[in-house]
């Protein structure tokens, strides 16, 4: 691509192959100015081929550069090696280089360019003498294969010069199942089938198929660099024809294709990789299994129009050593020949030139690597002529995006992607059936082409997403999309979101959280075809904004699991292979970022993040989101979660965590005592169990959804901060900057003196304890036999019937409260003494008091005692009580009850556990789920709350509360005051689809959130839900103690589509609150759920 710029002057692209870690991005310096004059560094930026810099020059200018890494905080590293020298070209040129590989150079779409390394003189004779080749792309703009090649240079040779393998590291130390195998088997497998016979052998016999997904991810990695040349083929003596990798190639396609098939066993993860191991393997079709394949280069070699040498050249390069011992080096040097004799046009004879490229496109195809457009061609025998159709219909509008070559306006491209989408969607229709046992071998050949033109697909969907972004910042990015919501229309939002549209219905098409991908295009489609309702009146901007934003969110939430994904099956495996086989460092440490970044999935999060930077313009937010506010200071550590032992020893002082997830129901000091903030990057509920231990214990803890802040704080890791988080009157603002440490630290310690104070006088309730087969009705549940729970719920029994009579601002406060029975304080104890455990029991529980976190000494005595405890059941006595208040279908809840749970100073939400789903008349279920309530009081989180607390084990008592299981629509969490600002005139509710697991499980996702006013009866819905899935209770089958899950389709939810709906909830919500408030004394925290249109309460305690 070539650019006439003023002045003469060209524009022509430099681009780098290789990887950096997240947080780091490449950057090219030189001694021209147009390369920063090694002073200032051009950032190159990443696109789906690799790295890139626009430069700008004189046709003719000359710079010595160097390519470098830019670390997070700016630091540079740069590239070993002498200086590379660059003539700019006159006529314009993309110039391919790869990090520390100077010898490889590749140009592209013009004259070529000259980019090499100044040799010194004794070097330079040598350099001539090897002859660096240059490599052009094919004129559909499809990759070469040679582009993607990291294996040693082309040496052209007149004789036979081919090596067989000289040394070679296979390190089997540490190794076991399928690593093992695969370093073992290469160390006896020098050439390309021997190689393919050891992944064959691994997927078919039992170590493979024992740990199935195990041998996938090892035979994904190891097929991957073998075909980019990081593991370097040999000839070893065992000579075959092609035939033969055809052969074993066939043997591993339909293993494959046996599992990803199975809808039954096959796992998400396995599917994924299965579509990684498909480009790696050779073609099967006839022609590649015949007796004597790929005879063109015979012939081609013995042609009189050529030159002696070159003849020579062709037949020990190519000829002979493709016939003996193919590898996918023989296609390098090919791509290599043909770049030479096509170089100077006329130099060799044009029939010549011809075979010679006929002969590249056979070995392309037996290669499997032909471009899309050849592989698609290359279906038509097989079409229906509907299916031609849709075929034709993307063939002629990625042919006009060719022509344009980078341009192509954004109508272009999406219409493209709306083309291929189709046309993959027709293939995997015609894959969905399987692979017959009786399948013929030419079937079988043609399911692979159709097979590997559906993932070529997917993969070119990847750059026409990534041309789509560019032609979106061209337009204005994201600050044009909210300059024309200001003007009331959404019409520029249309393409976008289409493009989501598509993305996700790409990853579905690819067997990727399906339910998700279809909930989330529904609500999408909603939400656009909508658009802003009402008058465009900023209140309804607003809406549309905060709508939109949920299911991006959601959207970008999914993206980041794939990622998560990746992440999780390829780093230790590719470093234990890596290491073991000697490929270079790179290559292992970012072998699952360049998964990533070469997926769909990256494109999509990128599209995501540029839609929800322009919705933060709209709702004029900057991604904070405070739940609890205060100042904090120390120094800044990330960790993956707040869990001990995530805090390196050096971390002294005060410290405040950066967060990469939680799930809700963490113990906000548990990384440790030192915790003076948190800054969590991503949205959580305010009413979570996390967030009202944060407020308990004065932790200032803040969320934050903008990838560009989070960059931000990464550069002031290890270093002192002041982190201050100030509530304004309409909007909350959070700052971050530097702060002396002595200063910091003497704020912090006055801040954490008070928590430690208000922790140190929280004391256990007074527990007086029942006989072994007493069962309290709920009404007469107290504090001293019961716990606050039960207690509470019995209150709650006396004012249900009180409440119709009751209103607040003219809303009824009427509440209904499910039935109920208590087991109580003393039956725990009654079971032990009746097994004849009790000694047992107080030897390990007085262990508690003082065991040590360190080294797992704690774990081990609570989980005896856990185990213990579990093993208890209810005496037939209380059974026989108990089915007295239920009918024996009935399905039941077991809920925790504990004398050190919903007290004024300690709430000890999510300590303990709560149990749905039993029922009588399957009496081992019911009793099984009363004994792990029993047992939730000694988890080590439980005990290790209870030793901050300074509450005695031996003092901690547990009651179980067991309701019938309600099936409701919506569950929720109310705090009768704002628990943020304190406004005592607020009500704050948060609230989710189905069972209240969801709110408390720390379940990913953000909860409606509502905003009451108590005196004027006004509601402000703050959030709306994004949370993937809802928890459902069956009415049939076993009663187990668990729930399903079912995935959220927010599109069909009235909460989220019925404005007026959410208002009148709101003000009934508010009503039972405000009531509930004034019955007990004092601010509380409340839980229930909408059944059609009853209000229920399950519980209620003091707010923290």
């Amino acid at each position: 691509m070539i650019v006439r710029c003023h002045g003469g002057k060209v524009k022509f692209r430099l681009r780098l192959d290789h990887q950096v870690e997240f947080g780091e991005h490449h950057a090219v310096i030189g001694s021209a100015d147009f390369m920063g004059s090694w002073k200032n560094h051009v950032s190159m930026t990443w696109t789906e081929s690799g790295w890139v810099a626009d430069i700008e020059a004189s046709p003719g200018d000359r710079a010595e550069f160097k390519y470098v890494i830019v670390a997070g905080d700016g630091r540079l590293t740069w590239e070993e090696g002498p200086n590379r020298v660059l003539d700019v070209p006159s006529g314009g040129s993309e110039i391919v280089s790869q990090w520390e590989n100077p010898d490889l150079v590749v140009t592209t779409n013009g004259a070529a360019a000259e980019a090499h390394v100044e040799a010194p003189v004794h070097e330079k004779k040598d350099k001539k003498e090897k002859a660096k080749e240059t490599v052009t792309a094919s004129s559909d703009g499809d990759m070469s294969f040679s582009q993607g090649w990291q294996g040693k240079n082309v040496a052209f040779m007149k004789a036979n010069e081919h090596t067989s393998r000289q040394g070679g590291k296979w390190e089997t130390a540490g190794l076991e199942g399928a690593a093992l195998r695969i370093v073992e088997g290469d160390k006896k497998s020098g050439n390309w089938w021997r190689k393919l016979e050891v992944v064959r052998d691994l997927l078919t016999d039992d170590l493979g198929k024992a740990d199935r997904l195990d041998a996938l991810v090892y035979s994904s990695t190891y097929l991957k660099w073998i075909s980019t040349g990081q593991i370097q083929c040999f000839e070893d003596g065992g000579h075959y024809r092609p035939n033969k990798h055809a052969e074993i190639s066939r043997m591993i396609f339909r293993e494959l294709e046996s599992i990803y098939s199975d809808k039954t066993t096959t796992t998400t993860e396995e599917r994924v990789v299965i579509r990684k191991i498909h480009p790696c393997l050779p073609s099967f079709k006839a022609e590649f299994t015949a007796a004597v394949p790929l005879t063109r280069i015979r012939d081609i070699a013995h042609r009189n129009d050529i030159p002696h040498d070159l003849k020579q050249e062709i037949k020990h390069t190519i000829q002979n050593k493709l016939h003996r011992n193919a590898g996918p080096e023989d296609l390098v040097a090919t791509e290599a020949l043909l770049a030479r004799v096509t170089k100077t046009p006329g130099e060799y004879s044009a029939a010549f030139v011809e075979q010679l490229k006929i002969f590249h496109g056979e070995l392309k195809d037996f290669f499997n690597a032909s471009s899309l457009t050849e592989r698609l061609d290359g279906l038509r025998p097989s079409l229906d002529e509907q299916q031609i159709s849709v075929m034709d219909n993307f063939m002629e509008k990625k042919k006009k995006l060719d022509e344009v070559g980078d341009g192509g306006n954004s109508d272009m491209l999406v219409g493209a992607m709306h083309a291929l989408t189709g046309l993959r969607a027709v293939l995997l229709k015609g894959l969905e059936s399987g692979l017959r046992n009786d399948a013929s071998d030419d079937a079988i050949a043609m399911r692979q082409k159709w097979r590997l033109s559906e993932i070529g697909l997917e993969d070119y969907f990847f750059v026409l997403l990534s041309r789509f972004l560019n032609a979106m910042d061209s337009s204005g990015g994201a600050k044009s999309l909210s300059e024309e919501i200001q003007s009331k229309s959404t019409s520029k939002w249309k393409q976008p979101l289409g493009g989501v549209v598509l993305g996700i219905r790409q990853l579905g098409l690819s067997g990727w959280q399906q339910a998700e991908c279809l909930a989330i295009e529904n609500e999408l489609m909603t939400w656009e075809k909508d658009g802003i309702c009402g008058k465009g009146s900023e209140e309804d901007i607003r809406m549309w904004g905060l709508r939109l934003k949920a299911t991006l969110d959601r959207t970008h939430r999914m993206a980041e699991t794939y990622s998560d994904l990746l992440l999780k099956l390829y780093p230790k495996r590719a470093q234990n292979l890596g290491n073991a086989l000697g490929i270079p460092e790179n290559s292992v440490r970012t072998y699952a970022e360049a998964e990533i970044r070469a997926s769909v999935v990256f494109q999509l999060s990128k599209l995501c993040t540029l839609l929800l930077k322009a919705i933060r313009f709209v709702l004029h937010t900057e991604g904070w989101d405070v739940l609890m506010p205060g100042i904090a200071c120390g120094k800044l550590f990330e960790v993956q979660k707040i869990v001990p032992g995530s805090l390196p020893s050096s971390a002294e002082g005060p410290v405040i965590l950066l967060v990469k997830q939680a799930d809700g129901d963490e113990e906000v000091r548990a990384a440790g005592p030192n915790v003076a903030g948190v800054i969590l990057q991503q949205e959580l509920p305010h009413l979570s169990h996390l967030g009202v231990r944060a407020r308990q214990e004065k932790v200032v803890f803040v969320t934050c959804d903008d990838d560009d802040k989070i960059k931000e704080m990464r550069s002031l890791l290890g270093k002192s901060i002041k982190y201050l988080c100030r509530l304004e009157s309409s909007s909350v603002g959070v700052r971050v900057s530097t702060q002396g440490a002595e200063q910091g630290a003497s704020s912090t310690a006055r801040e954490t003196e008070k928590g430690a104070h208000d922790e140190a006088s929280v004391s256990e309730s007074k527990v007086v304890k029942s006989s072994s087969g007493v069962i309290l009705d709920l009404k007469d549940a107290d504090l001293a036999t019961a716990g606050a729970k039960s207690s509470a719920c019995g209150k709650l029994a006396t004012l249900a019937e009180l409440s119709a009579e009751e209103q607040n601002n003219g809303v009824s406060c009427k509440f209904l409260v499910p039935p109920g029975l208590v087991i109580p304080f003393g039956s725990m104890e009654g079971a032990l003494e009746s097994s004849g455990s009790m000694d047992t029991f107080h030897d390990l529980l007085e262990q508690t008091e003082t065991a040590q976190v360190e080294e797992g000494e704690l774990d081990g005595i609570c989980n005896q005692l856990r185990e213990l405890v579990s093993s208890q059941r209810l005496p037939k006595s209380a059974m026989s009580k108990i089915a007295e208040g239920f009918s024996s279908d009935a399905r039941l809840i077991v809920r925790s009850s504990a004398n050190v749970e919903d007290l004024a100073g300690m709430s000890g939400a999510g300590l303990y556990d709560s149990i749905p789903n039993v029922k009588l008349s399957e009496p081992e279920n019911f009793c099984k789920a009363v004994a792990g309530v029993w047992a939730s009081l000694y988890t080590r989180r439980a005990v290790l709350s209870r030793r901050v607390a300074k509450v005695p084990q031996k003092a901690a008592s547990m009651a179980v509360l067991v309701q019938e299981l309600l099936a409701p629509d919506l569950s929720f969490v109310l705090h009768t005051v704002d628990p943020i600002d304190r406004n005592a005139q607020i009500v704050q509710g948060e609230l989710a689809a189905g069972l209240g697991e969801t709110l408390a499980s720390g379940t990913r996702g953000t909860p409606w959130r509502l905003s009451a006013n108590k005196v004027d009866g006004s509601v402000k819905l703050v959030a709306f839900a994004n949370f993937s899935e809802e928890f459902v209770a069956g009415r049939d089958g076993v009663a187990d103690g668990k729930v399903s899950k079912r995935v959220v389709d927010y599109s069909t939810k009235k909460l989220s589509v019925d404005l007026e709906y959410s208002v009148t909830l709101g003000q009934r919500l508010a009503a039972i609150g405000t009531f509930l408030e004034k019955s007990f004394g004092c601010p509380q925290d409340i839980e229930g759920c909408a059944v059609g249109e009853e209000i229920y309460i399950v519980q209620a305690r003091p707010q923290p």
